[in-house]
């Protein structure tokens, strides 16, 4: 069985103070330096609703524009507003309120409490929004009162704080496990309330029902559990949960940011090998890194640019004749003895996969690779990270013969897509064009990509290992007739075995 993208899905959530009170550039500033200039000018450099909105690689992300229009506007993007929608083909952008709401929402043990003004105010915005429903808006409840949060503040409570206020509160969930403290609640609340909103745009833009989801993968880079077992999960279920899959079961993968890459090769295999009919891949996103490199940007006379909670979804389904296909004979490995550096990197993930398939490096008509935004990388020093990688894998192609060095500057415009995700950590890995991707291979447009995944798992101090892995996607041509003629064939193999096996059982009775 050839597994198939269905659909996908990218939401934002727009969450200007936990930059300041949440973010880890922040909140490590407050520690080290809590007089810091940076500290005292950061809120005045941060966006608005509206600059979030009108930003480029923002509605490229949701859908409302293709990744090559990013080409035709000037950089920084964030100084070439553009007429934006908070919603999009893929998803929507949501404001920071209605996001604290959701935390409320996601919240299974009385964990959050909001006060009652706030909580009135975004219950009125929120009625009638198709992405929430009456469970949702009853478990908002009437509010509490603000004594009772400023109360539990002082009890080890983290903030939730809006327009400068305290409008909630988030408790710890133990009294003396660090794993449950109210700021890793508050952490991994973020993570599957996002996780939450992605699934839940997935079935609404799509149409798609989520009781038809069998397993649930779940790739972002927080973790939950006890002092017992720090990261025992699990965020698949409680996000499946939450999101109308009652019929799925499911389980986390982490990687650092290769791990959705990981993941969508994982719900293939699962689709292929007929273990499960439909598996949704889903994360949500991070607060820690809000305001990541807002000190760089700030420097150079930018804005904060780090100022939004991303989470994005992905359904695996079986062939349907039209929906691009994962090719998943043709995959691309880091292994433990692959080595770190960039040739040997690129040829372990991009050349040896082509070379299962019997493709040169121009037959894939377009690569994605750590789809970072180069307006947040570029004035951190890190430079334009997509265009970094494909004029790794050009000069892989230059060196096999597949095109000439004079082409090079031209695959990396033909063959290459503009970075425009947010910078969090695993949500750039790769698996941002996949919504274009279904749309263009439908089209006709496009007849192959190369998903690249890549993490740092040196970050958890276990190992110095880089990692990666990729895979293909090709066009739909429709499910072979051979697929078709043997699938058939097997039913009515099946079909004479069980009429062969209750004849010898009739006959062994009459006997």
């Amino acid at each position: 069985m050839r597994p198939v993208l269905k659909s996908a899905s990218y939401i934002l959530a727009h969450t200007p103070d936990m930059i300041v009170h949440n973010g880890s550039t922040a909140s490590t500033e407050r520690v080290t330096s809590p007089d810091s200039e940076f500290l005292k000018t950061i809120e005045s450099k941060i966006r608005s609703w509206d600059e979030v909105v009108n930003y480029a690689p923002n509605q490229v992300y949701i859908g409302n524009m293709k990744p090559e229009e990013l080409r035709d506007i000037e950089e920084p993007w964030c100084n070439s507003p553009v007429e934006g929608k908070k919603e999009g083909k893929y998803g929507s952008i949501i404001p920071q309120d209605e996001f604290i709401a959701l935390l409320k929402i996601a919240d299974v043990f009385d964990l959050v409490l909001l006060n009652k003004e706030f909580t009135a105010a975004v219950k009125e915005k929120m009625e009638g929004n198709p992405l929430y429903n009456a469970n949702d808006m009853a478990s908002l409840k009437e509010g509490a009162d603000q004594e009772q949060i400023e109360k539990l503040l002082e009890d080890h409570g983290d903030a939730l704080i809006h327009e400068g206020k305290v409008v909630g509160v988030v408790k710890r969930a133990h009294d003396i496990d660090k794993n449950l403290d109210a700021h890793i609640i508050f952490e991994n609340l973020v993570s599957k309330a996002s996780g939450v909103y992605a699934a839940r745009e997935l079935f609404l833009k799509s149409g798609i029902n989520p009781e038809d989801v069998e397993y649930v993968i779940e790739c972002s880079e927080e973790a939950c559990g006890d002092m017992n077992q720090r990261g025992g999960g699990n965020f698949a279920k409680a996000i499946a949960e939450m999101s109308g899959m009652v019929n799925a079961t499911g389980s986390d993968t982490r990687g650092f940011c290769a791990a959705p890459t990981h993941s969508v090769i994982q719900a293939a295999a699962l689709v292929a090998s007929e273990t499960y009919t439909n598996v949704l891949v889903v994360a949500g996103g991070s607060t820690a890194k809000l305001g990541m490199n807002s000190k760089d940007h700030i420097k150079k006379g930018l804005p904060v640019l780090e100022d939004v909670v991303a989470g994005f979804a992905v359904l695996v389904g079986q062939d349907d004749g039209v929906s691009p296909v994962v090719n998943l004979k043709a995959t691309g490995r880091h292994t433990v003895g692959t080595g770190s550096s960039p040739q040997a990197v690129t040829t372990s993930l991009v050349t040896n996969a082509l070379d299962k398939a019997g493709l040169k490096i121009t037959d894939i008509d377009k690569y994605s690779a750590e789809m970072q935004n180069p307006d947040i990388t570029k004035p951190a020093g890190a430079g334009d990270v997509p265009v970094a990688n494909y004029k790794m894998i050009g000069a892989l192609g230059v060196k096999r013969g597949d095109l000439e060095r004079s082409a090079l500057n031209d695959f990396i415009v033909k063959h290459g897509v503009p970075g425009f995700a947010p910078t969090q950590g695993h949500i750039p890995s790769g698996v941002p064009i996949l919504g274009y991707a279904i749309d263009e291979m439908k089209a006709g447009n496009v007849n192959r990509i190369m998903v690249i995944g890549k993490g740092s798992l040196f970050l958890g101090r276990m190992t110095n290992l880089f990692d990666g892995v990729s895979f293909i996607i090709e066009r739909n041509e429709g499910i072979p007739a051979e697929a078709g003629s043997a699938m058939d064939e097997s039913k009515v193999k099946g079909l004479i075995g069980e009429a062969m096996r209750k004849l010898a059982e009739s006959l062994s009775e009459e006997v």
